[in-house]
């Protein structure tokens, strides 16, 4: 610790903010910035570069300002970034994207216990830990990876090497999925889907971020900051009172739970209308802030040890395609609910409008909604998929 160059809380939180806003810029105000970040996401970055920092002994690997983070800064991104899901506009959007959807995430939860059971014998210790977070990042985000990391208490080395498996398997997805939007006409005709279902979605699906856009104010601010980390605070106590069951419905877990319940409750009420002065904005700044503590954490010395890694990976992806397409010939559903559904559950909110908007730009309020759902259910049903790894394990 001594050599270390920052050991100060603040010269620490400092770096951890400097870090994703050199990034950000970097992607908005420069030409190659834009293009290097098409080729890879900022998220690795996010990660990487507080590694690196670490590794050169610029900011420690463990300091308790990392743990006051995790602790409060965790749940309060997540009541931000649960707030705008509009349970009721995803219904409007029929039965096949609902089902696309939720097949998307049965794929996620048994593809999981289904890869470690393939490959278990060349696997880290412990590794069924690193796949219930990365479970969460697959179905909800970024914030649930970590979610889930910090309730199966699974180590920050686990976390770095579960990001490398994040990165790699799911851009490969996505990059398969972006070059199947171009042939979607020719997909949907041998299938004997019917899209007519998204030429009416063109027409009916208004941008809830959109409808309720306005400039923030100080007391916007004041009121988000406040009840984020009001609830956090809330949640962090009652989690504390609530038993643990096993080794995975812990502390850590109930508050979680309850903060992911109250982000979901509060989208029914008049707090949602928050979402139009960016409180998933907020939220994304508070998330970014957490990637750099554990990117700060990771010994990535210990990913070259197991290759099988992505060979895991790519068989999880595997299994969740194939109930995905199993469920779009059943349903004849076209590809579009296919790609937006397994790119909200993957992908997550940042990504899935993306892929929507590859088919047709007027649909990436659709990929917005499903990848906010995801966030919501990445909590719930990582924790089935997390009890299922452990039992496999």
């Amino acid at each position: 610790m001594q050599n270390v160059l920052i050991l100060n809380p603040f010269g620490i939180l400092a770096v951890l903010l400097v870090v994703p806003a050199v990034i950000f810029t970097v992607q908005d105000y420069t030409t190659w910035g834009r293009k290097l970040f098409n080729v890879v996401p900022p998220l690795v970055f996010a990660y990487f570069l507080p590694t690196l920092l670490s590794t050169l002994h610029i900011i420690p690997t463990s300091a308790p300002v990392y743990n006051s983070i995790k602790t409060f800064v965790l749940p309060a991104s997540l009541l931000l970034l649960t707030l705008a899901v509009d349970i009721k506009g995803i219904l409007k959007l029929g039965p096949k994207a609902v089902i696309m959807f939720l097949s998307g995430t049965l794929g996620i939860v048994i593809g999981g216990p289904l890869s470690l059971w393939i490959f278990r014998h060349q696997l880290p210790p412990d590794i069924w830990k690193g796949m219930a977070a990365l479970a969460g990042s697959w179905i909800g985000g970024g914030a649930n990876f970590i979610a889930i990391g910090q309730s199966v208490k699974a180590t920050e080395t686990m976390l770095a090497m579960m990001v490398v498996v994040d990165v790699l398997v799911a851009n490969i997805w996505t990059g398969i999925l972006l070059y199947l939007a171009g042939e979607s006409d020719k997909i949907d005709r041998k299938l004997k889907a019917d899209n007519s279902a998204i030429e009416e979605l063109k027409h009916k699906i208004i941008n809830f971020q959109k409808s309720v856009a306005r400039i923030p104010n100080t007391t916007d601010y004041m009121i988000m900051l406040a009840l984020s980390f009001g609830c956090a605070w809330l949640a962090y106590q009652a989690g504390n009172l609530l038993p643990e069951i096993g080794t995975i419905i812990s502390h850590s877990t109930w508050k979680i739970i309850i903060i992911t319940t109250l982000g979901v409750t509060f989208s029914f009420t008049s707090l949602k209308r928050f979402e139009g002065v960016g409180a998933s904005k907020l939220g994304t700044v508070m998330l970014y802030l957490l990637i750099g503590v554990i990117g700060a954490n990771a010994d990535l010395r210990e990913v070259v040890k197991y290759p099988y890694l992505f060979a895991m990976g790519l068989t999880w992806i595997l299994f969740h395609v194939l109930i995905l397409l199993g469920a779009m010939k059943l349903t004849r559903s076209p590809l579009f609910f296919m790609a937006v559904g397994s790119q909200a559950n993957v992908g997550g909110a940042a990504s899935a409008p993306i892929v929507a908007s590859a088919f047709h730009p007027a649909l990436a309020s659709v990929g917005v909604m499903l990848g906010i759902a995801g966030y919501v259910l990445g909590t719930y049903a990582a924790l089935i998929c997390a009890t299922l790894l452990q039992w496999v394990y």
